[in-house]
């Protein structure tokens, strides 16, 4: 085993991404392109079950441990770093491609991660880059939503923070394995990994800050936050039951509120929701073919779902729109464009011949197999409702419907290469799955194309097709906004602040208690700063911050590795 073969495969993304900013243009080309190749071929060249140890503290961590999960996930990772630099070369800006970088390298690093102290530097590293990525834009919206999403996701942070810290009082170990849900420190690293995976009641972070990206910058968002979260629930929580019900919610979530969406992109958004959720659930049943199922839709869906995404983010590179209400008819100039997206749709709503139809339908049949009869019929009508917001609603709205005089070229030839490569790879795993299937981490004994699934699926689609086309006049949208959970903590809380502290003024008044003046005074304090006039929600350089912090992050990376 040679020292070259242990090299943890992310690390060199994390570094690439460092020297971005001090590389000419060409040279920064050949590295956004170059380094996510010498990534596949570091994850490839792993010998199997290949573990790097080091003493941290008394404890051994293994920030290199090779599985099956781990090279698969890392496998389209790497893909989908190249594929998502080749989009973005032209349009994002360097601070932007190293954030992308990084997230990918940290997705990668999570994915080998054998313990728990390297799965959280990794997370909150992910979290950091995948902030950078929002602010990258510099308009005010994306500077708030990228607040927003940095926010929640390090509470989720320190909820896994004070759950790994549990674990390891309580087992000695930080071993990154199975949990079975049977101590507190437990359930905080579950709730720590479902904010990542955008499950409720925090769901709106996603698609509050994902569309505020580029369309580079969102494309890379889709693929690794919510599909690392997927990762470490098949890691560390096969068949927990709990999680059957979160999967359901996500499913059904992101359904209905993209269907109310007039933002292309916010479909998108939470359509990805809609689909973790199918994850989920295959992860909660927990047998091999529902944890296959649920490896081989994170895969699928990360390269459908960038295809829809480059297809939207296309149009809106070229028409600076996003509603639905100002596109249309964008077929006759885009071609190119409508092809792909039309592609990546039919692929997330299962399709024969596409790359959703041999992956989602392992999820649904492990319910059957399993006799979970009530979970099998919900997926199975969240997979018509899937048709309806993504596989119609999207390039319809969007390519087709009434003609909104545009007509913009396709985009430049950087972008329509990034969408070929996924339209084909959707089209030829899904004509030919063996080659996934074999990179599963159990054996498959699992035929996707038999005449009786092929039926029922053209069945399914062709009615919910006839739905759509019948409700027509009831799903265009309007210049609305939809209301989600984030209301309560963007309006509804900044708004009993002001009455509560003004409550408890005049209560210290009354009463004259210096402790009473103590808490009105800190809770003054607090309303100054973090209110939405306050002095910490007004225009800083977070961006400055936020980047010294991935460099000095790289700094300890180097030292935790070398």
């Amino acid at each position: 085993m040679t020292a070259i073969s242990l090299i943890p495969p992310g690390l060199p993304l994390v570094l690439g991404a460092l020297l971005l900013p001090l590389c000419t243009a060409r040279l920064r080309a050949l590295l956004v392109l170059g380094l996510p190749l010498l990534v596949l071929a570091l994850v490839w060249q792993l010998p199997a079950g290949a573990v790097l140890s080091i003493d941290f503290l008394g404890h051994e961590l293994a920030p290199l441990s090779d599985s099956k999960l781990a090279r698969l996930f890392a496998t389209v990772f790497a893909i989908m770093a190249f594929a998502g630099g080749l989009f973005g070369l032209n349009h994002m800006r360097v601070a932007e491609l190293s954030a992308a970088m990084i997230s990918a390298g940290s997705a990668i690093g999570i994915a080998f991660a054998g313990d728990l102290v390297t799965l959280l530097v990794f997370w909150e590293a992910l979290a950091l880059a995948s902030t950078l990525l929002v602010w990258s834009t510099r308009t005010p919206q994306s500077r708030d939503a990228g607040l927003r999403y940095l926010v929640l996701h390090l509470f989720g942070g320190v909820l896994l923070l004070a759950g790994i810290i549990g674990q390891v009082a309580a087992t000695g170990s930080v071993a990154f394995t199975a949990m079975a849900l049977d101590s507190p420190a437990q359930w905080l690293i579950l709730a720590g990994f479902l904010i990542n995976a955008g499950a409720p009641p925090l769901s709106a972070w996603l698609p509050d800050a994902y569309p505020e990206a580029s369309p580079g910058g969102m494309v890379a968002l889709s693929a690794f936050t919510t599909k690392a979260a997927v990762f470490v629930l098949l890691t560390g929580f096969p068949g927990a039951d709990i999680l059957i019900a979160f999967g359901l919610y996500m499913v059904f979530y992101g359904i209905v509120y993209a269907l109310l969406e007039n933002d292309m992109r916010r479909i998108l958004a939470y359509s990805i929701i809609n689909q973790v959720g199918f994850m989920i659930v295959g992860i909660g049943i927990g047998t091999e073919m529902a944890l296959n199922g649920a490896a081989a839709h994170a895969f699928t869906h990360i390269i459908y779902k960038a295809l829809l995404l480059m297809s939207a983010g296309s149009v809106l590179y070229m028409t600076g729109k996003r509603k639905c209400t100002d596109l249309g008819g964008l077929f006759q100039s885009m071609p190119l464009t409508a092809i792909c997206g039309i592609i990546g749709a039919l692929a997330i709503s299962s399709f024969p011949l596409t790359s959703g139809f041999i992956s989602k339908s392992m999820i649904s049949q492990s319910a059957a197999d399993q006799h979970l009869t009530f979970v099998w019929f919900m997926l199975v009508a969240a997979s018509a409702g899937v048709f309806l917001h993504a596989g119609i609603k999207f390039p319809w709205f969007v390519f087709f419907q009434k003609d909104s005089g545009l007509r913009p070229p396709d985009p430049p030839l950087n972008m329509r290469l990034g969408m070929i490569l996924f339209a084909f790879l959707c089209i030829a795993l899904g004509a030919w799955p063996a080659p996934l299937y074999n990179l599963l981490p159990y054996p498959v004994d699992y035929a996707p194309y038999t005449y009786a699934h092929v039926i029922s699926m053209l069945q399914l689609l062709l009615f919910s097709g006839l739905a759509f086309f019948i409700m027509l006049p009831y799903l265009k949208r309007t210049l609305t906004i939809t209301l989600d959970w984030d209301w309560f903590y963007r309006r509804l809380l900044p708004r009993a602040a002001c009455p509560l502290v003004r409550a408890l003024d005049a209560w210290q008044r009354r009463c004259s208690i210096d402790t009473l003046r103590h808490i009105s005074h800190f809770l003054g304090a607090l309303f100054l700063y973090h209110g939405p006039q306050g002095v910490l929600a007004r225009t800083w350089a977070t961006g400055s911050m936020v980047l010294w912090v991935v460099i000095l992050l790289g700094i300890y990376l180097l030292a935790y590795y070398f």
